[in-house]
C-alpha cells in the first residue's frame, strides 16, 4: 500500500496524522503545499480545500485528520484506541474537543488586537481547565502509553511551548496534570519528528505576518 500525506508545514491538524505515521513507523511520503496558492490538483482531491489529505495507492483519498489517524492506526499493528466501546467513544469526543482548543490557539496567533487575543486566550484557558478536570492519574489520557487522543493534543502543546504561553494557559500550580502531559508528549520522538526542521522559524515568521498583537507581545 502506497501512502502520500498531503500537508502544509504549519498545519496542526496535518501534524496529528504525521505523528501517527512516525509513532507507528508507517512508510509514507509527504507532499507539502502552500495553502495560500494550492496547486490545481489539490483542489480536485480535497473536498474542503484543507489539509491533511491522505492519498492511498494514488487513487483513494481520505480527508479530515481524525479519520486519517484512525485509518493509519487500523492498517498497522496494535491499536492506539481503547477497546472498550464507551472509552473509545469518549476518546473520540475529547479528540474533537482538542480540535476546538487548536482553533482557539489559532485565533490567538492571528489576533490583530488585545480584545481578540484576550477573548481567544480566555476560551482556551477555560477548555484546558475542563481538560484538567477529566485527566486521570496516568501518564497519558487513557493509560501509561500514548494513543490517538494524546497525539491529537500534541500540536497544540508544541505551539504553546514555542510561544512560551504555558505558564499563562495552564500554570503548573493550577493544571499540573496538563503541564506534565504536555512535557511527556513533547519529549516523544514521534512528536519531535512530525514537523519540518525549520518549524520554529516558520511559525515565528507566520506570527510576524498575520498576528501583529502576539508578535508585539513576544518582541518580534
Amino acid at each position: 500500500m502506497q501512502l502520500e500525506l498531503i500537508s502544509f508545514k504549519l498545519c496542526p491538524y496535518a501534524q496529528r496524522a504525521a505523528i501517527v505515521l512516525h509513532y507507528k513507523q508507517i512508510p509514507a511520503t509527504t507532499t507539502y503545499i502552500d495553502l495560500a496558492t494550492p496547486p490545481s490538483w489539490f483542489k480536485q482531491i480535497s473536498p474542503f480545500g484543507k489539509v491533511p489529505v491522505l492519498r492511498v495507492d494514488g487513487e483513494s483519498v481520505l480527508f479530515e485528520s481524525a479519520v486519517i489517524a484512525e485509518f493509519l492506526d487500523d492498517i498497522s499493528g496494535g491499536s492506539l484506541l481503547p477497546t472498550e466501546p464507551l472509552r473509545r467513544a469518549l476518546t473520540r469526543s475529547w479528540s474533537e474537543f482538542g480540535a476546538a482548543c487548536i482553533g482557539d490557539l489559532i485565533s490567538m496567533l492571528n489576533a490583530k488586537d488585545a480584545s481578540s487575543y484576550d477573548s481567544a486566550q480566555a476560551a482556551l484557558q477555560e477548555k484546558l481547565r475542563a481538560l484538567e478536570g477529566v485527566f486521570g492519574e496516568s501518564d497519558y489520557f487513557n493509560g501509561p502509553q500514548p494513543g490517538l487522543l494524546d497525539f491529537a493534543y500534541a500540536p497544540l502543546f508544541m505551539r504553546i511551548e514555542l510561544i512560551n504561553a504555558g505558564d499563562v494557559l495552564y500554570p503548573a500550580q493550577q493544571c499540573p496534570r496538563i503541564a506534565g502531559w504536555s512535557t511527556r508528549l513533547l519529549a516523544l520522538p514521534a512528536v519531535q519528528d512530525s514537523v519540518v526542521g525549520d518549524f520554529d522559524r516558520l511559525l515565528r515568521e507566520k506570527i510576524e505576518r498575520t498576528g501583529p498583537y502576539l508578535a508585539q507581545l513576544l518582541g518580534y
